[in-house]
């Protein structure tokens, strides 16, 4: 289901980046494409119906901001509207007033048992008091795999491998954690011998932990097979929470969306490796852009509200007719360097994907880092009319930076390159501007 969909997605996105001009068919036909991918992924159709009227009234309605081109602009609109079908980030709270329990459930090495750990780490660095109950006595090993990563995540850990009662063994647990916890998660076991034997003992077990929060732990890898598996355990346990795991490989997540839909819970977490560190709150927007295969969309999102936010200023006319100063400048480069790293943003362009290398993004890096800091070793005056700066100044300047004269001869020249091009180009030629600013 995934492979096609993504498939599908990917070649409207291409019809739209390869196209000479972006009119009314292009945009309907786009609306097309897209209603067709979904609905032949099992989406339900109501659902796709409301997401591509969306899709198509914005890119009609909707003015690209100075500096993002009308294509990246229904890119933009695109990508926002497949992140909706995941619904919005999700923050864990924890109640002030009571101890939260949280059941977790999956089947079989979808990597429940570490990712028991990597959340009460996270839970714990919050300031949260947290015990964990490990239920699970089918797994040869499971309690103590439990108390070694648990240990790193500074969590206390109750089991008992005699106890075949995986029901009594919660109860003991929460007796013995009784007043003294913020949180308590109960890890479960994920396989046995058959799988209503299996379904039934989560059943069992919700009924006595009584959680607050349910949260299914799902292999990335599985894709298709996961919506069936997701669906089961929500009609046992309704699910409150997804944890996507295994995402650090070639596996894009697949399964990520088959639970959500399966399920209609939000995403919260991925795993992207084995270290009790690597579990990291979930954005729908990055996802997609994985799943794409088109990077992180996210700094080209973050870019185009920063000119957003600057369309109606004088800032921005200011910057389009060429009278950009260094301060104007040193803006811009803040607004690319916050946005995440420079390598990200040029990932999620797809004419940049993959064509810089690490050592490249380093000097560039670099190079970016030594321009802030001569700007800042600058007057007020010369900010606003670099012009001024001659050699005694240029001098000074480089002092004040920890960097050569050269250096700063060189800032001036970007400097003055980006100018003219932002004014002959209205911002809109990315590629250009990249190289006559050294970056591309």
């Amino acid at each position: 289901m995934l492979d096609n969909l993504r498939k599908d997605l990917r070649g409207a996105i291409d019809k739209i980046v390869k196209s000479n001009s972006v009119d009314k068919e292009t945009i309907i036909q786009l609306k097309k494409d897209i209603q067709r991918s979904l609905i032949m992924s099992d989406v339900e159709a109501g659902l796709v119906v409301s997401l591509t009227k969306r899709l198509q009234q914005r890119a009609l309605d909707e003015t690209p901001p100075p500096g993002l081109s009308r294509k990246k602009h229904i890119i933009k609109i695109l990508y926002e509207e497949l992140s909706s079908l995941l619904g919005d980030e999700y923050t864990l709270e924890v109640p002030k007033d009571k101890t939260m329990r949280i059941l977790l459930l999956g089947i079989q090495g979808s990597g429940k048992t570490t990712t028991c750990a990597k959340l009460s780490k996270i839970l714990h660095d919050k300031g949260n008091t947290v015990g964990v109950i490990g239920a699970d006595n089918y797994r040869p090993g499971a309690l103590v795999q439990l108390k070694t990563m648990c240990d790193k995540a500074k969590t206390e850990v109750y089991g008992n491998e005699t106890n075949q009662d995986a029901d009594d063994i919660v109860k003991r647990g929460l007796e013995h954690f009784k007043d003294t916890c913020d949180v308590i998660i109960i890890d479960t076991a994920g396989r046995h011998r058959r799988e209503s034997d299996l379904l039934d003992e989560m059943r069992s077990i919700s009924k006595v932990a009584q959680p607050d929060l349910t949260i299914l732990v799902i292999d990335g890898t599985v894709g298709q097979q996961c919506f069936a598996q997701s669906k089961a355990f929500h009609e046992t346990a309704p699910v409150g929470g997804i944890i996507v795991t295994k995402l650090d490989g070639s596996g894009k997540g697949g399964g990520a969306l088959a639970a959500a839909a399966a399920t209609g819970a939000r995403i919260m977490f991925i795993s992207n490796g084995e270290r009790i560190d690597d579990l990291v709150p979930f954005s729908p927007t990055r996802f997609v852009g994985r799943m794409l295969d088109m990077g992180d969309i996210q700094a080209i999102l973050d870019l185009a509200k920063k000119l957003e936010n600057v369309a109606d200023g004088n800032r921005a006319k200011r910057i389009y007719r060429g009278k950009m100063s260094l301060i104007d400048f040193l803006e811009e480069i803040e607004s690319v360097t916050s946005a995440g790293s420079l390598k990200n943003m040029l990932d999620s362009i797809p004419m940049f994907a993959g064509q810089v290398n690490d050592k490249r993004m380093e000097d560039i890096d670099a190079n970016m880092e030594k321009w802030r800091y001569m700007i800042q070793s600058m007057t007020e005056e010369e900010q606003m009319n670099p012009d001024m700066i001659n050699r005694s100044r240029t001098k000074r300047i480089s002092r004040g930076a920890g960097c050569t004269e050269r250096d700063v001869k060189n800032m001036i020249k970007n400097y003055n390159s980006t100018k003219t091009m932002i004014k002959s180009n209205k911002g809109r030629k990315m590629p250009d501007l990249m190289r006559r600013m050294g970056l591309g």
